[in-house]
């Protein structure tokens, strides 16, 4: 569910209409609604009431905007980054250094001493080459990193290939029959405590079977690590849950569904069970608004350009990816279309062949379930600045990022000496 609505015939956010926004503050913009930041926060944890005081960690990379990890701080979320620049936003925006854990294949030192001074919650490694370097860091500071081997189950969770991240040739984690090896050497490293185990086996799953047997890959793993003599305290299942996208294809698993599974397989685990959602809280809860900048003819169906560009949303022309487009007012007639921006590149495409509500020139148009994924991934090209975002709650609405000026990226520039 989220609170998007028609009402009157016009599409609102919250209790706001969406041309109240665009007359306001332009086109293209993200729009999000709180409310349904919230209530899928509430969902997420009613999904997981019979798991003993879990760490819901958000994953700060489906969406880092200050008002959405602010909103998240104020529900009591924790935070999962994979940057310097996510652990300092997700501190900046008020979510306790305990509540952080820092994942992510390519940490550096730098980053690592940014995590020790800050204090946070649990790194979880991806190498014995990078605990040597955890190990040396912390050591320097005087500190100990309590750290968690992510593993590599060699499961493939049946997602885009790009978003897939447990198969044995992904970049992610230590494969887990050579993890007893890493945790003993780990127990030998000073600055480091060995305390948990991590798994994330990729983004936007629609079947829980593949994370199920990722699961019991990693309960039989955590009593390997018992026996051995390893206290294990905590096991973090990662995230990747997906959001329906596509209302034409079955919905992916419900997060009750979900936390059912989790509390069947992990039962008796006797750990702190560690959760990194990002789509399934923000996915839903957001929009990009953009304005149809004319129709023009196709060879067999006409060409929907909007102002918005692959620049703005890459997940189509890197993922292939579906959004619902819908017009914001629609009139009650269809066509079939292709969808595109102003981006010099065929790859700015958003869709194809698409029925959609009928546009003409001037008319606003919703890209739907576009909060996560979306603004963090956007870019400059066609030197266009960064889109803007604006946050709904219930009749009010504010901007929480400005769009960029073209004055700021050139200004951004620094001519050679020579010219």
């Amino acid at each position: 569910m989220n609170h998007f609505e028609f009402k009157d015939g016009v599409m609102h956010a919250e209790d706001v209409p969406l041309p109240q926004i665009a007359a306001e503050a332009g086109t293209p913009i993200y729009v999000y609604s709180a409310a349904t930041i919230e209530r899928h926060v509430r969902v997420f944890r009613e999904a997981l009431a019979g798991v003993d005081d879990p760490l819901i960690a958000f994953a700060v990379k489906s969406n880092p905007n200050a008002a959405v990890l602010a909103t998240l701080a104020r529900l009591g979320l924790g935070a999962d980054v994979v940057s310097g620049g996510e652990l300092r936003r997700a501190l900046a925006a008020g979510i306790p250094a305990e509540k952080i854990v820092f994942s992510g294949v390519g940490k550096t030192a730098e980053e690592m001493a940014l995590g020790l001074d800050e204090g946070i919650g649990q790194f979880n490694l991806e190498s014995l080459e990078e605990a040597e370097t955890l190990s040396e860091v912390a050591s320097a500071r005087g500190v100990t990193a309590r750290v968690a081997f992510r593993v590599n189950p060699d499961v493939d969770a049946g997602t885009h290939s790009k978003i897939s991240t447990g198969r044995a040739d992904d970049k992610f984690g230590i494969a887990i029959d050579r993890a007893p090896d890493a945790y003993a050497r780990v127990a030998t490293l000073p600055g480091l405590d060995p305390v948990g185990v991590a798994v994330h086996i990729g983004s936007q799953l629609t079947d829980l079977a593949p994370s199920r047997a990722a699961f019991l890959r990693v309960g039989q793993l955590i009593a390997t690590l018992r026996a051995a003599g390893h206290t294990i305290l905590t096991a973090d299942l990662g995230g990747g849950l997906g959001v329906p996208y596509n209302p034409a294809v079955p919905a992916p698993p419900t997060p009750a569904a979900y936390g059912a599974m989790v509390q069947d397989v992990t039962a008796g685990w006797n750990v702190r069970l560690i959760f990194e959602p990002g789509r399934v809280i923000v996915g839903n809860a957001g929009i990009l608004l953009t304005r149809v900048i004319r129709v023009k003819a196709g060879k067999n169906d006409p060409f929907v350009v909007v102002d918005a560009g692959m620049n703005d949303l890459l997940r189509p022309s890197l993922y292939d990816a579906w959004h619902d487009i819908q017009a914001v007012a629609p009139q009650g007639e269809h066509f079939r279309a292709n969808i595109v921006g102003p981006i010099c590149e065929t790859g700015d495409t958003f869709a194809r062949t698409r029925e959609m509500d009928q546009v003409v020139a001037g008319d606003l148009v919703a890209f739907m379930t576009a909060g996560a994924y979306g603004a963090t991934m956007a870019n400059t090209y066609n030197s266009r600045g960064l889109v803007p975002e604006a946050m709904v709650s219930e009749d009010r609405w504010a901007i929480v990022r400005d769009r960029q000026p073209i004055e700021a990226l050139i200004a951004a520039d620094r001519l050679p000496p020579w010219l």
